[in-house]
């Protein structure tokens, strides 16, 4: 009886054991796959440059100061070059404590 009982016992925590390596293995490979994912992502981003905001194309600054633009200022700019070459300015613009980020090409234009 007492083999039983401890054959019984040794087969519960074998299987415990091999289902917990299965999952450790299973998160590990999931993990592996995401890291694999941004490392992808990050090759195919665009690069960004800080520009400072009087440095901007006169197309951009006449745009901020539009009425559209009317108490919004400019907080931080960036020149963004996406991996087809097209660039485009990124925009942190804030009007009191709304903030937003605006998009714009060299003359002034929203692309998106």
């Amino acid at each position: 009886m007492k083999k039983l009982i401890v054959s019984a016992l040794a087969l519960t925590l074998i299987s415990f054991a091999s289902v917990q390596a299965q999952t450790a293995n299973q998160t590990t490979e999931k993990h592996a796959e995401h890291q694999q994912a941004q490392k992808a992502a990050s090759e195919d981003k665009e690069d960004k440059v800080a520009v400072k905001p009087e440095d901007l194309p006169e197309g951009i600054k006449k745009t901020i100061k539009s009425e559209e633009f009317s108490g919004w200022t400019v907080k931080k700019a960036f020149l963004v070059t996406e991996t087809d070459k097209t660039q485009y300015y990124e925009l942190q613009v804030a009007n009191g404590k709304e903030s937003a980020r605006v998009k714009l090409d060299k003359d002034g234009r929203n692309v998106g």
